[in-house]
């Protein structure tokens, strides 16, 4: 495995990596449940049949339209359903515990950049609920460049480390899943990643025919301190295998990304007026408040998802 000798930029994943996409899809599911009972459908037995189709993998499509035929309603509902979960911004979600923390140590030393799938709106809904907004140097939502260039695509991997101007082989990502953020990285080049058993996919076991991760740890924090520790200027060990980073400080990683560099790959499609109920709080990331947020046209097809996928 090409393990660089130095950490020049991360990326990391959002769902299940940052914080427990559960949260989300619990309460979402209750708001396309209100809306499906002012449509007349039963309101508990919907929720509950959303519930457990989502149960059965939140990644997949037509949720909405099993869910309407488990309670016998007919199909001319689903576009109203649809509408609400995409119109669904939470007001709050709680990140896993350190992981702001150790995001926040990790990003002094070199520029981070989120890497997620999906409905665009959604994403950025959730970075500000998560309070995470301006914890980045870029976010890339893969379905901004189009749907086609999901994970593991390596198309959002390499324009996130375009926007940081940081070559592939010197970076590294962080997620949860093996087929997406794990195969994902090895296929844009990148020098491998790691690996978090959180959330919905923690059981799932790692590809034995793709590519290893160079390390795989129970929490997001865990696998942000090491690679902290590996970026530091203090050489230190990821794990049993026997990888040890060389010496490095960010003004010897990064590229000319100066303190006031934030991009946001394309526009914002949350709710302002969720950020202006925010705008007296204490911010998750209060040195980055002031900073300016450069717009980088990411040339997207604009293709539609479908109902309930992220």
């Amino acid at each position: 495995m090409n393990v660089p000798q130095t950490i020049r930029a991360v990326t990391v994943d959002l769902d299940d990596t940052l914080f427990p996409q559960s949260a989300f899809l619990s309460r979402a599911w209750s708001a396309v449940a209100a809306a499906g009972a002012a449509e007349g459908l039963p309101e508990q037995r919907f929720f509950d049949a959303l519930m457990s189709e989502c149960a059965r993998g939140s990644d997949r499509g037509g949720i909405n339209d099993r869910a309407v035929g488990l309670v016998g309603a007919p199909a001319g509902v689903v576009p109203g359903l649809v509408a609400a979960f995409r119109a669904f911004a939470p007001y709050r979600l709680a990140p896993y515990p350190g992981a702001v923390e150790a995001l926040s140590a990790l990003r002094r030393l070199v520029p981070v950049a989120c890497v997620t799938d999906g409905d665009p709106g959604i994403q950025r809904a959730k970075l500000l609920a998560l309070q995470l907004e301006d914890a980045f140097d870029a976010v890339v939502i893969s379905d901004e460049l189009g749907r086609e260039y999901r994970k593991p695509h390596p198309a959002p991997f390499l324009r996130a480390l375009d926007v940081l101007g940081v070559p592939a082989s010197g970076a590294v990502h962080v997620g949860d899943r093996p087929e997406k953020d794990v195969a994902g990285p090895a296929a844009a080049g990148m020098a491998g990643a790691v690996r978090v058993r959180q959330g919905e996919y923690a059981e799932v076991p790692d590809d034995p025919d793709g590519p290893t991760p160079l390390a795989t740890v129970l929490a997001v924090n865990e696998a942000l301190r090491l690679i902290t520790r590996a970026a530091g200027p203090v050489p230190a060990a990821w794990n049993a295998s026997g990888f040890v980073s060389a010496p490095m400080a960010r003004g010897d990683a990064t590229t000319p990304l100066d303190a006031e560099r934030t991009a946001l790959v394309a526009g914002a499609g949350a709710s302002h007026a969720a950020a202006d109920l925010r705008s007296h709080e204490s911010h998750a990331f209060p040195q980055e408040a002031r900073r300016r947020v450069a717009q980088v046209d990411p040339q997207a097809n604009g293709s539609s998802l479908s109902s309930d996928e992220r």
